[in-house]
């Protein structure tokens, strides 16, 4: 029987479909995220499951979920670290506290959440870690700079965890995906995905991608071909170019 696998952000687009494709590898799940509803219909959906209502943005919310994890008596197999979100406009314009919230999720509790199962990891000799970055990971975006500098944070610390962890037999990758498919655009506040939306992937294939990738225990997951040759592009033009095309980007 596969052990638990905890997702964060598990209510709604990839972290719902994460949840369903490791349940359906015999995974147990404990599904984190805000919105008790959407978590409840999921765990009614799966029956292996259960849930826990959390923002994981607020001060000392990982360790409360961790100690929601040890009353249960439950051992994690796999962290799914999702949880997290994006927002567009103007730096100088969008909410300051918003900004520092994205921050704390994107990054701040992410890492706590790996420091708090690495450790049980490299005892064990066994289990792994898929921390959702983006492709937005390899360059700078203005009008989305916090979100952009967010994924180069997890991209570049899930890089080093990978080659940290690796000798113990734990598996660590970073998920890199393009558009999606998800509520993500309107939380962030991006109308249309414009010239990008023909390109958009559905969650499944992105999840599916990322979980093969996990499995073989590939650093970074780039799911897409035309994802893949835009991200790894970036490595060999200006950065002067790159941030002026990144700004021109309509969406």
């Amino acid at each position: 029987m596969a052990g638990v696998a905890l997702i964060t952000g598990a209510s709604a687009g990839l972290g719902a479909e994460f949840a369903r494709q490791l349940s359906g590898k015999g995974h147990r799940l404990v599904l984190a995220a805000r919105r008790k509803d959407r978590l409840d219909a999921l765990v009614s959906e799966l029956g292996n499951a259960r849930a826990v209502e959390i923002d994981l943005s607020e001060p000392e919310a990982t360790a409360a979920l961790m100690r929601d994890l040890e009353k249960t008596g439950e051992q994690v197999d796999i962290l799914v670290n999702n949880a997290g979100f994006g927002l567009r406009g103007p730096f100088a314009e969008l909410d300051a506290a918003r900004q520092r919230e994205m921050i704390d999720l994107n990054c701040g509790a992410l890492t706590e959440l790996c420091r708090a199962v690495a450790p049980a990891m490299v005892e064990r000799r066994s289990g792994a870690i898929l921390n959702v970055a983006s492709t937005a990971a390899f360059q700078p975006g203005p009008w989305m700079g916090v979100y952009f500098a967010t994924k180069a944070f997890v991209l570049s610390f899930t890089e080093a965890l990978h080659e940290e962890l690796k000798p113990y037999g734990v598996k660590v990758s970073a998920l890199c995906p393009g558009p999606t498919r998800t509520e993500f655009g309107a939380v962030a506040g991006i109308q249309s995905l414009g010239q990008f939306d023909r390109l958009s992937m559905e969650a499944g294939p992105v999840v599916r991608a990322g979980l093969d990738g996990l499995d073989k225990n590939r650093a970074v997951v780039i799911p897409g071909t035309t994802n893949r040759i835009g991200a790894w592009s970036t490595r060999f033009a200006p950065r002067s170019f790159v941030r002026r095309v990144a700004g021109s980007l309509k969406f």
